[in-house]
């Protein structure tokens, strides 16, 4: 005969809080782009930058809205939320969670500070979109834009670039 034992209180409670911290830590599930709707765009995007020393990120992401109104949330492999981005005409915010929030003047400005080097953000909506848009010192190959796929190059100024991104199909 197999006898099981009665679970203590304080087990019930433990199990309920670990799955309960579990659960806090899973990402919902991603919003899929909605055909006619070009405001929404979630992948992964990894940035080199050839500076002293050579700088590299890479971050999940979730980009909604236009290049003069946006949000743009980075998000770990694990699922958390290492940043929000936000931008208007008037100013442009960078919230890195708790009572990190740094304000900028421009979305250029924050996105310089925030990844090492200007990140052309208006040609990276066109360039999600398929438009070739032209940037000064930087060059996109959307040659495979059609797999969800983006590379950029900055060649001017200095330090050199290399954006690429990879959409959720």
């Amino acid at each position: 005969m197999l006898f099981v034992a009665p679970l203590r209180p304080a087990l019930i409670a433990g199990c309920l809080l670990a799955a309960s911290l579990l659960a806090g830590c899973a990402r919902p599930p991603a919003a899929t782009r909605v055909s006619g709707a070009p405001d929404f765009w979630s992948g992964r995007l990894s940035l080199q930058v050839q500076s002293e020393p050579a700088q590299s990120f890479s971050a999940g992401f979730e980009l909604k809205g236009q290049p003069e109104r946006g949000e743009l949330t980075l998000i770990s492999p694990l699922g958390n939320v290492l940043g929000v981005l936000r931008w208007s005409p008037s100013e442009a915010v960078l919230d890195s969670g708790g009572s990190q929030t740094q304000r900028f003047e421009s979305v250029d400005a924050l996105m310089a500070h925030a990844t090492g080097a200007a990140v052309p953000l208006s040609a990276l909506f066109a360039w999600l979109q398929g438009d070739n848009a032209s940037v000064s010192g930087w060059t996109a190959d959307l040659s495979r834009r059609s797999e969800g796929r983006i590379l950029a190059k900055r060649v001017q100024p200095e330090p050199q670039a290399d954006l690429r991104v990879v959409l959720d199909q």
